[in-house]
């Protein structure tokens, strides 16, 4: 009974970086949250929004973000939590050390509180080509198996949710370079390993050795260690590294 009260009465501590307009500066507010065990952090912000009181007890605007499926799955709600880019959904309250700070990804433009803008991620996406354009008005019929072999890491880089955490840890990706950052490279590694995508693969890798391309990796190995979903990133660039390397050998002798 007594533990009940204790826990009723529980509050926990989010100190919250907000940002009014892609204009205007940042500036941090705190909210005291009624604590629940297993509490989230994205049930935190959504009780914030229900009642969007700080801790000072002043009204205020509810704080935006943006989640999706809840599991960890779409990648939406990527944030830094205590000085971690991490999705805010698997981030429980019990596991993070209090007062618990938020703030948006900083490689990505804010457009208001936790909501960023993940253009540069998507424009590096379709840099290279990260699809297979078999797109047509009538069915193609069944497509080439890919080689098990192939099939169980192929599945690994396939988990990618375009979540932003491995561009945000990255110290190469950067509003003073253009690198296309992991993700992009990663891709390139999966649809030029596809049976069909293949034949877009000498495209991909130009656009890998273009500028902003794979040399502007660094190889600190962040991208890997905050992948949330374990992708072997580096693994990725490595084999990318070959193949750039290869196919430009083969365009010098023309081949």
């Amino acid at each position: 009974m007594a533990e009940a009260t204790a826990t009723a009465t529980k509050k926990v501590k989010f100190i919250v970086t907000r940002q009014d307009s892609p204009e205007s500066g940042p500036y941090t507010e705190e909210f005291e949250v009624p604590y629940r065990p297993n509490m989230n952090v994205i049930s935190a912000l959504m009780e914030i929004q229900r009642n969007p009181t700080n801790a000072a007890g002043k009204k205020t605007t509810p704080v935006c973000w943006e989640s999706n499926c809840l599991e960890e799955v779409c990648g939406a709600c990527s944030m830094v939590i205590n000085g971690k880019p991490r999705q805010a959904c698997s981030a429980l309250v019990d596991k993070l050390e209090q007062p618990i700070r938020i703030a948006p990804m900083s490689t990505f433009p804010v457009v208001r509180d936790l909501v960023i803008n993940r253009e540069r991620m998507f424009s590096a996406l379709k840099k290279v080509k990260a699809w297979i354009p078999i797109d047509g008005t009538y069915d193609l019929g069944p497509g080439p198996r890919l080689a098990e072999s192939k099939r169980q890491w192929a599945y690994e880089l396939s988990k990618c949710m375009t979540c932003g955490v491995c561009l945000e840890s990255c110290p190469n990706v950067n509003d003073k370079t253009d690198f296309i950052g992991p993700a992009a490279i990663s891709q390139v590694r999966l649809f030029n390993t596809h049976p069909t995508g293949e034949m877009n693969k000498e495209e991909r890798l130009d656009a890998l050795m273009s500028e902003g391309g794979i040399e502007g990796c660094g190889n600190s190995q962040n991208c890997v260690r905050s992948c949330p979903k374990g992708i072997p990133l580096t693994t990725s660039i490595a084999a990318m590294n070959l193949d750039t390397t290869k196919h430009l050998f083969k365009k010098w002798l023309g081949m």
